[in-house]
């Protein structure tokens, strides 16, 4: 029965770790260009030689 109380904590503090993650990354912007990298494959820029 022990077991299952560590499992239910080790699962909830990995949730929240995630959750904390996931907050971070939409507060720094890493959501805000969503269509730039789809668009960016279409073109073709070779490096000057």
């Amino acid at each position: 029965m022990t077991v299952i109380l560590w499992l239910l904590g080790a699962s909830l503090f990995l949730g929240g770790c995630g959750l904390a993650v996931f907050l971070w990354s939409l507060r720094t912007g890493q959501y805000d260009d969503l269509d730039g990298a789809a668009n960016r494959i279409l073109f073709d820029q070779d490096p000057k030689r």
